[in-house]
């Protein structure tokens, strides 16, 4: 169970690091830059941690889908950002795939 928690860290420190790079405005702007750094750093050491128990295949499915939805979430609500119809319907179906992957597969 803690390969799950481990993943969760990881993606949501991806998400913060990939929210702060506008922000960090091509690296030129040092809080947010090394809040981009930090946040990877985090993200890949406890993706790492993940692949000592889950196969790399389905860990990075979740890892992918989870942080498109959210990194997708984050430009919405806080860049302002505007999902038409067809994004919506992707993502939904991006998240329907890693409920897939974590409910039904064996691979787990």
């Amino acid at each position: 169970m803690i390969h799950w928690i481990y993943l969760m860290i990881a993606i949501f420190a991806e998400v913060l690091g990939t929210s702060f790079l506008k922000q960090a405005e091509g690296f030129t702007r040092f809080w947010p830059s090394l809040t981009v750094v930090v946040s990877y750093v985090v993200a890949f050491y406890f993706l790492s941690l993940t692949l000592r128990t889950l196969p790399i295949g389905i860990a990075y499915a979740v890892w992918a889908g989870a942080g498109v939805a959210l990194i997708a979430l984050v430009g919405s609500v806080f860049f302002g950002q505007q999902l038409d119809v067809p994004a919506l319907a992707g993502i939904a179906l991006i998240v329907a795939g890693v409920t897939v992957i974590n409910l039904f597969s064996s691979a787990v």
